[in-house]
């Protein structure tokens, strides 16, 4: 009977049914080892500093803010025991600022968290950043390849140099925390996040782990880490963030519990007995149950069974994702073992609900107690309390450590080593000494786009060359590794040269992204990314050879590409150091070898851009030069899908996305669907025409006679904006007054509308980006869960005006403020 009970257990355990019960089972769940001893000494000091402490401090210690919605006056005021800058978040409301200024509020910062005056305690603050390829919010930092590219590396020595050199830049400006590194094991690749995680392969992600805590953190039984080189180390998003149905960002994974455990929850194994201090709760769910609310998951099993003696935080406002709670209030997360709130604008109604609830026993004072306890146990390993403030503290304000040499070597290297050669049929690698050398594509010179999301910006975007001081692109790798041999480069983006190349090297792929932005609905490239596929053809028919070098942050259906090149090489997301691909591609003056390619498939590559579809090259395939040239047997380009996936992109070049549609409205009843044009709406008062913008006919003309009328773009498939919403995403609407409103217009989502003054009062002439915050729309009541038509634009007035472009982003050239 026991044997029949046994196996009856593991059949429950094993069926993954999306509707199953997110029970778990702590009793078959490892048991690692805490590296950190109990002191005695510590422990008493905790228990009298929680002895003294309000429960408007102890609530204080349990909340985070970002710093774009906090001042250090508030911290003082609210005893918040952390900050963080989001991933478009700078100090003083500058994204781009100077080192210094970090450094500067940070102090302002600890100072108010420090203050005992009206008998306070005065508990010293933390500071968490997203350094998660370096210390990538900071201008003329190092930059490393994001962790895809790293997992291609195969190399837990050079990872534990990665974390070591940003642990380094992250101290000069005043930080203590990263919110790194990301230990998920990407199951899907249409993920937005794929690229945050080093392998699909779990085995793999584990052997990187304690290397990466150890870089940042140092021995796993270390303490005070600020007399060391060292920060706090975050692993994240636990859990299964990776594991999503259909590879959605903060969706539902519809798994076993054993594949829960075996998959994901490996690497937490060498994250505990390294004794990662901080691990961040994902957005995602479970079989429906949201983790930053799952009980079973943060109490019994990480923190009981599994041993972790650090301390949880939540993702971005993901406790207002829980069942029953919003982002002001979620007795629930706390209760179910969460130990701070990463509540970045949302932190004061957060705090107020908090202290409502301790009082009234909602929230037990004993978890409160915990939490806190937990929070500075993690303090004082950092030796925070000793520490002095940020600018006092050893390497703070040595400014030769960001971008230092030694850093971008290592970074460097990771480049060399993370490259996969996909194909290679003939004998055009490496590019000879004192070859001519064409540079094509639309992704050689740009540092940014190399570089990917969480780079400078949350999205990685809306930056230029100029903000990567000492950073080198993929162009100006190659030119100097081809001028340095005899010979000579030119960049030419459309690959029309002036002289004809011996060989021709087409940089193209993706361009950055970030968390949900980044999520595909099929594993290819969207259409307009595909034009250098044309380039490299041309190129091909007038004899030229062409190494196509991909940018990307996972592996994609290319086919077509595979086919017509020479050679292939995947560079993934290189980062600052873009003269590694050429150290790799480009012969040496003394014409000897370069580099060999050592960098094998760290997921495997698909056959089609079908998720669930064959497979072309399996996880850890890679060639060598040494190797020598390989038949290559054509492919098939039939990626197996419709081209559908427009991404946040709903109108474009003048015509609306797949599956959307545009719109006249002149009233009640009075709709028209604009097919072609010219065209006639709203009982003649608004005529349509097309205009040219970036391309011929790029953008249409709405001549409004007289109001009001509508301009729309609308979809059979309603969208869920909920994540957008959080993330302070814009509806950008990019379009040309041509003659000004002789009334108001507004945009509206529902039943929300925003006036757009800065429209109303723009000079005619002027093609501008016009970005309204989504949250505008939801304060104004919109349904944001379900949008059947997210751009709507009113004119009362006469009104002429172009549109080209409607999308969802997260710059704008004006942003207008909500009502």
């Amino acid at each position: 009977m026991k044997k029949l009970l046994v196996l009856a257990l593991g059949a429950a355990l094993a069926a993954p049914i999306a509707a199953q019960e997110s029970k778990v089972h702590p009793e078959i769940w490892p048991s690692p080892t805490w590296p950190q001893r109990t002191d005695n000494a510590v422990e008493v000091r905790i228990k009298a500093l929680i002895a003294k402490m309000s429960v408007e401090e102890k609530v204080g210690q349990v909340v985070q803010a970002d710093i774009s919605a906090v001042t250090p006056e508030d911290v003082r005021t609210y005893h918040l025991g952390s900050v963080l800058n989001g991933g478009s978040s700078g100090p003083y409301g500058d994204d781009f600022a100077p080192a210094p200024k970090w450094l500067q509020l940070a102090d302002e910062f600890y100072e108010a968290s420090i203050d005992k005056s009206g008998g306070r305690v005065g508990i010293p603050i933390i500071w968490g950043t997203d350094a998660v390829h370096g210390h990538s919010n900071i201008i003329g930092a190092t930059l490393f390849p994001h962790n895809i590219g790293l997992g291609a590396m195969r190399d837990p020595d050079l990872i534990e140099k990665i974390a070591q050199a940003t642990a380094l830049e992250i101290r000069a400006t005043g930080q203590e925390w990263t919110f790194a590194p990301t230990v998920t094991v990407p199951r899907d690749f249409r993920w937005g996040r794929a690229y945050e995680g080093y392998s699909s392969d779990p085995k793999l992600v584990a052997s990187y782990v304690e290397r990466m805590v150890r870089g940042l953190q140092g021995p796993g039984n270390g303490t005070n880490l600020l007399s060391g080189p060292y920060v706090l180390a975050s692993t994240k998003h636990f859990l299964a963030d990776g594991g999503t149905h259909e590879g959605r960002d903060q969706g539902d994974a519809r798994i076993s519990e054993t594949e829960l455990r075996d998959v994901h929850g490996a690497p937490y194994i060498p994250a505990i007995e390294q004794g990662v201090a901080t691990v961040m709760v994902s957005f995602s769910s479970w079989n429906g149950s949201k983790m930053t609310g799952h009980k079973g998951l943060l109490t019994d099993v990480l923190k009981n069974r599994m041993n972790f003696g650090g301390f949880l935080v939540s993702d971005w406002n993901a406790h207002g994702q829980v069942e029953g709670c919003t982002n002001a209030s979620c007795p629930k997360a706390i209760n179910a073992g969460l130990d701070m709130y990463m509540a970045p604008d949302s932190w004061k109604p957060l705090w107020n609900s908090l202290l409502a609830q301790v009082k009234s026993g909602e929230v037990p004072m004993a978890r409160l107690d915990d939490a806190v306890a937990r929070i500075l146990r993690v303090k004082m390993r950092l030796g925070l309390f000793e520490a002095g403030k940020p600018s006092s503290r050893k390497y703070a304000g040595d400014w030769s450590l960001l971008g230092h040499a030694d850093h971008r070597a290592i970074a460097r290297d990771a480049v060399r080593k993370s490259l996969v050669l996909l194909k290679n049929s003939g004998s055009v690698l490496p590019v000879r000494a004192g070859a001519h050398l064409l540079v094509a594509g639309d992704a050689a010179d740009d540092i940014g786009r190399q570089s990917g999301g969480w780079t400078l910006t949350w999205q990685g975007t809306d930056v230029t060359n100029a903000n990567f001081p000492g950073a080198t692109s993929i162009w100006k790798g190659l030119e100097s590794a081809v001028t340095a041999t005899g010979g000579s480069a030119e960049l030419a983006p459309d690959g029309k040269f002036a002289k004809k190349p011996d060989v021709a090297i087409v940089v193209f792929g993706e361009t950055p992204y970030a968390e949900f932005q980044g999520d595909l609905k099929t594993l290819q490239l969207r259409p307009e990314l595909r034009k250098p596929y044309e380039t490299m053809k041309a190129l091909k028919a007038q004899g030229i050879p062409v190494v196509a070098v991909m940018v990307t942050g996972r592996p994609l259906f290319m086919n077509p590409e595979l086919n017509i090149a020479d050679a292939f090489v995947v560079a993934w997301l290189p980062g600052s150091e873009g003269a590694g691909i050429a150290d790799l591609l480009v012969q040496r003056k003394d014409r000897r070898a370069p580099y060999d390619f050592v960098g094998k498939l760290p997921a495997a590559w698909p056959a089609t851009a079908r998720a669930d579809g064959p497979v072309l090259f399996p996880f850890g395939h890679g060639l060598t030069l040494a190797g020598g040239a390989v038949p290559w047997k054509p492919l098939s380009e039939e990626s197996g899908v419709a081209d559908e996936d427009a991404g946040n992109v709903y109108f474009a070049n003048g015509v609306p996305s797949a599956s959307w549609s545009l719109q006249v409205l002149g009233g009640t009843g009075d709709s028209t669907r604009i097919t072609a044009v010219p065209a006639d709406a709203a009982s003649g008062r608004v005529r349509v025409t097309a205009v040219n913008h970036v391309v011929q006919e790029g953008a249409r003309r709405f001549a409004i006679a007289s109001g009001p009328a509508d301009v729309a773009l609308a979809t059979q498939a309603p969208l869920d904006l909920t994540r957008e919403v959080n993330g302070d995403v814009l509806l950008v609407a990019t379009m040309r007054v041509d003659a000004k409103p002789a009334g108001t217009v507004q945009f509206r989502m529902g039943d929300a509308a925003v006036r757009a003054t800065p429209i109303e009062t723009a000079a005619p002439g002027e093609w501008t980006s016009y970005g309204v915050p989504l949250k505008c729309f939801a304060k104004g009541g919109a349904n944001l869960g379900r949008v059947a038509s997210p751009f709507t634009l009113r004119s009362e007035g006469a009104f002429t005006f172009s549109l080209a472009r409607v999308a969802l982003g997260t710059a704008a050239d004006k942003v207008i403020a909500c009502p």
